[in-house]
C-alpha cells in the first residue's frame, strides 16, 4: 500500500480531523430533492406518441445514425446485429429498444455527503445549475472570460443554495487554465467546496478516467465499482451523428457504471425539421441509438433520457428558448421517456437574454413551469443561464436558485389532512372577523406560504428609503452575503491530499495546452 493509500485508510478508519471540522462547521438547511404530489402534463395523445415512436424507428432503419472516427463502436453495432455502412449504423426495428430495455428505470447518485444523495427517475425531480458558459456576469456588470475563481464561487453558491439539489459539472469554462488540465480544478472544487453530488468531465476520453479516478479516491475505489457517484452529459450532435469524443467519454463512464444523461442538443429548423413533431421524431431517434450503445457498452449502466430542445429565430438565425415549441418539445419528450421507463433530462431557467431583466425572468418562468410539469427527473440548467448559454451570471444564478422553491413548494400538491382543513379556524374566527391572530395562524405562520429569499416584499417608502433596489441590486446583495456567510463542508486531510497528489501528477505529466 502506497503511503497516499496508507493515509488514506487511516483516515478513513479514524477520520478524527474530519468528525471535529464536522462539529464546527455551521449547518445550513438543504431541500430534499423533489418528489412529485402532483399530476404530469401530457400534449400528445397514444396516437401521436405512436406515430413518434414508429417514424423515429424508421430513421433509424433507413436513414441510420453515424458514428465518426470510432471503430470499436462499429464493432459493437455490427455484433448486434446493425447494418453498418462505412461509419452508417442502420439499426433494424426493435433492436435499438431491445438494447434499451437494460437500463435502469431510476438509480441512485451518491454524494460524499450521504443526506445529499438523489434519486433521479420515477416521481422525482433533481435540480442542478447552469452548464458550459464561457462567460460570466459579475456582480459590476461586466461580461468578461470566467476564470476558476468564478468556478470556486458558483461551486460556493450552488452548494450554500437550499434548492439546488446538484452541484453541476462545468458551471463555467475557467479560461485562465489550460484547457487540457481545467477539468481537474474544476473537480476537485465540486469535490471539496461541496458536498452535494456533482457531474464529471467529457470534453475527452482520458479527462472522463480522470473524473473516475478521482472518484475512487473521494469515495474508494470498491463503492465507485457499485455505485453511481457521478453522472455526466453526453451530447449527440445532431442531426444523427455521434462523434468520438462524447462517444468516447460515454464509454468510460459507461464501463465504469456511471450515469451518461444522453441527451441531442437540437434546434428546431436548423438541426432538426422546423416543427415538434418532426424534432420529436429526431430527438427520439437520436436518445435510442445513444442509450441502446451504452447497453452495448455495459447492460445495466445507468442513464438519464435527455431532451434539450429551442427553436431558431428565421429573422436573426440565433436559437430562442422559453417558447411555446421548446415546451411542448419539453413535454413530449417527457411523455416518450416515460413509455421508455427511463429517467428525464430536459428544462432549467433557460433564456435568451442577455441580463437577469424581464425578458429572462418570462423565458426562464416559461422553461422551469413546463420543467415541473412534464415529469423531468434531472434539471440542468436551473440556475444561473444568461444569453442564450454563452454567460453564467452570479445575480441570475441566486435568483433562479430563489424561484426553484416555487417549484418545490407547488409539486407538494394540496394537503388535505385535518390541519390543512382548517375548520378550527373557521369556526374560532367566523363571519367579518379575520385570522391573522387566531390558533391555526399562529401554529402555522413560519411555513405556511414560500417566502423569497432574494425579492422585495417591503412597502414602497421603505423600498424607496433604501435605494430604490432593482431584482439585480438584490441578487447581489444576495451573493455577497451567500459567500460571506460560506464555510466549506469537512473533508478527510488524507483524502484531500490524494486529490492533490493526483492532480499535481497529472498536471505535470503533459504540457498546457489552450487551444
Amino acid at each position: 500500500m502506497s503511503d497516499t493509500a496508507a493515509r488514506r485508510r487511516r483516515g478513513r478508519g479514524g477520520g478524527g480531523a474530519a468528525r471535529r471540522a464536522e462539529r464546527l462547521a455551521p449547518h445550513f438547511e438543504a431541500a430534499k430533492f423533489i418528489t412529485r404530489n402532483i399530476p404530469n402534463f401530457d400534449v400528445l395523445d397514444d396516437e401521436a406518441l405512436e406515430i413518434i415512436e414508429t417514424n423515429a424507428e424508421l430513421v433509424l432503419e433507413e436513414i441510420g445514425v453515424d458514428f465518426t472516427d470510432n471503430p470499436a463502436a462499429l464493432e459493437r453495432w455490427r455484433n448486434a446485429g446493425a447494418d453498418v455502412q462505412g461509419e452508417r449504423v442502420h439499426i433494424p426495428r426493435g433492436l435499438a429498444r431491445q438494447l434499451c430495455s437494460t437500463a435502469p428505470s431510476s438509480f441512485t447518485q451518491h454524494a460524499r455527503n450521504p443526506e445529499r444523495s438523489v434519486e433521479i427517475g420515477g416521481r422525482n425531480l433533481v435540480f442542478a445549475p447552469v452548464y458550459g458558459p464561457p462567460f460570466v456576469r459579475d456582480l459590476d456588470g461586466n461580461r468578461r472570460y470566467a476564470t476558476i475563481e468564478d468556478f470556486r464561487n458558483f461551486v460556493r453558491l450552488g452548494y450554500m443554495s437550499k434548492y439546488l439539489h446538484h452541484s453541476g459539472g462545468t458551471l463555467c469554462e475557467p479560461t485562465d487554465i489550460a484547457v487540457n488540465k481545467r477539468h481537474l480544478d474544476m473537480l476537485h472544487a465540486h469535490m471539496t467546496l461541496s458536498d452535494k453530488p456533482y457531474m464529471g468531465s467529457v470534453t475527452a476520453p482520458e479527462r472522463a478516467k480522470d473524473s473516475v479516478r478521482m472518484s475512487e479516491i473521494l469515495f474508494g475505489r470498491e463503492f465507485v465499482a457499485e455505485n453511481a457517484v457521478m453522472v455526466s452529459l453526453i451530447n449527440i450532435n445532431s442531426p444523427l451523428t455521434f462523434d468520438a469524443t462524447m462517444m468516447g467519454a460515454l464509454e468510460v463512464y459507461a464501463a465504469a457504471g456511471q450515469g451518461c444523461i444522453i441527451s441531442p442538443f437540437i434546434i428546431s429548423g436548423a438541426m432538426a425539421p422546423a416543427s415538434v413533431a418532426g424534432t420529436l421524431t429526431q430527438l427520439f431517434a437520436e436518445v435510442l441509438a445513444g442509450i441502446a450503445y451504452s447497453q452495448l457498452v455495459r447492460k445495466g449502466a445507468p442513464v438519464i433520457l435527455g431532451a434539450f430542445g429551442a427553436s431558431i429565430d428565421m429573422n436573426s438565425g440565433a436559437p430562442t428558448f422559453g417558447t411555446p415549441e421548446a415546451s411542448l418539445i419539453l413535454y413530449g419528450a417527457g411523455q416518450l421517456a416515460r413509455r421508455m421507463n427511463l429517467p428525464y433530462r430536459a428544462g432549467g431557467a433557460l433564456c435568451t437574454s442577455k441580463l437577469a431583466d424581464a425578458q429572462a425572468a418570462y423565458e426562464s418562468a416559461n422553461t422551469l413551469n413546463a420543467t415541473l410539469m412534464a415529469g423531468v427527473n434531472f434539471a440542468l440548467h436551473s440556475a444561473g443561464w444568461l444569453e442564450g448559454g454563452l454567460v453564467a451570471s452570479f445575480a441570475k444564478f441566486v435568483l433562479d436558485a430563489d424561484q426553484l422553491g416555487v417549484l418545490q413548494r407547488l409539486a407538494q400538491g394540496v394537503a388535505v389532512d385535518e390541519n390543512a382543513q382548517a375548520l378550527d379556524a373557521l369556526r374560532e374566527v367566523g363571519p367579518g372577523a379575520h385570522y391573522l391572530g387566531c390558533a391555526h395562524t399562529q401554529r402555522n405562520f413560519k411555513d405556511a406560504f414560500w417566502r423569497s429569499d432574494v425579492l422585495d416584499y417591503r412597502p414602497y417608502e421603505t423600498w424607496a428609503d433604501s435605494g430604490a433596489p432593482d431584482s439585480v441590486a438584490l441578487a447581489a446583495d444576495r451573493v455577497r452575503k451567500l459567500l460571506a456567510e460560506y464555510r466549506q463542508p469537512a473533508i478527510d486531510p488524507a483524502i484531500d491530499e490524494a486529490l492533490q497528489d493526483y492532480i499535481r501528477q497529472r498536471k505535470e505529466s503533459e504540457p498546457d495546452a489552450f487551444g
